[in-house]
């Protein structure tokens, strides 16, 4: 992806660089409707439908997961990781041209794209260029903010386009940063965050090798500021590090979280087995 034409020239704004276009799809499934079908007629639209999720499922430019969500908020949801918005929309066309669809019903969505906020190389960037007496918005200051954009994205690429990790459970929920009159995020110094962030990243990368997180960025995309996605073999481990996590003080002060889903990886050929009983 091309470094941004409109650049940050306001020091309090932290870099970011953003990849992979990610949408997930909250389903439930219509189950007396589904059920009153001859199990012939079910057993021949799963096996569409499977037909069509393991097309998606292989690393690559168009991947897609499915997942059978715990408890009341959804039955199934999709996660489908693309390289553009216009490949989400084709991905829920796709979707909606399923004989499945009929007996899926929407509960709820997430738009956003993955990212990664450059605090550390912000500070010093922005210290450097204040030091050097390089005004905010000039020519020069453009330029070296695209520079070192253009140089992260470089060294940034697998992270930006993530594959789904094969993990056999997802944790996935939204969650904003506080702007309230007593505490406000964005309010909060670029130097304070980037410590409080630091903070953050420090008790999370204690879990890294059970638990794969991606992040991704939704502000002026969906009603959430950030999506987060976990995955992990043993879904305990999303308990004990959001519980940690919740200490630090970017969380315990200026962190407000939405619904939690969590999910089982379906595998196409397990898709059948699932819906014909």
């Amino acid at each position: 992806m091309p470094a941004p034409k409109v650049l940050p020239t306001n020091p309090a704004v932290p870099l970011t660089l953003e990849g992979a276009s990610l949408l997930h799809q909250m389903l439930r499934l219509r189950w007396s409707e589904w059920k009153a079908l001859a199990a012939e007629m079910r057993r021949e639209i799963a096996h569409e439908a499977a037909g069509w999720l393991g097309a998606l499922e292989p690393p690559g430019e168009r991947q897609s997961a499915l997942y059978q969500i715990l408890g009341h908020k959804a039955d199934l949801m999709l996660v489908h990781f693309r390289r553009s918005f216009d490949e989400l929309h084709a991905a829920e066309l796709e979707l909606a041209n399923l004989r499945l669809f009929d007996f899926l019903e929407p509960v709820s969505s997430f738009v956003s794209v993955v990212e990664l906020s450059l605090y550390e190389s912000s500070v010093r960037l922005y210290a450097a260029l204040a030091d050097r007496g390089v005004t905010p918005g000039s020519e020069e200051w453009v330029r070296e903010v695209e520079e070192t954009l253009e140089r992260q994205q470089r060294a940034m690429a697998p992270r930006l386009w993530p594959e789904i990790p094969p993990r056999r459970f997802i944790c996935f929920y939204p969650m904003d940063r506080r702007r309230g009159e007593s505490k406000n995020w964005y309010e909060v110094s670029i130097g304070e965050r980037r410590r409080m962030m630091h903070e953050h990243g420090e008790a999370g990368r204690k879990y890294a090798d059970q638990v794969k997180q991606i992040i991704s960025g939704s502000i002026g995309l969906d009603d959430w500021e950030w999506g987060v996605d976990l995955f992990a073999d043993d879904p305990l481990v999303f308990k004990r590090l959001i519980y940690e996590m919740r200490f630090d003080e970017a969380s315990a002060v200026y962190a407000l979280f939405g619904p939690f889903y969590v999910g089982r990886r379906v595998a196409a050929p397990e898709l059948a087995s699932l819906l014909v009983r």
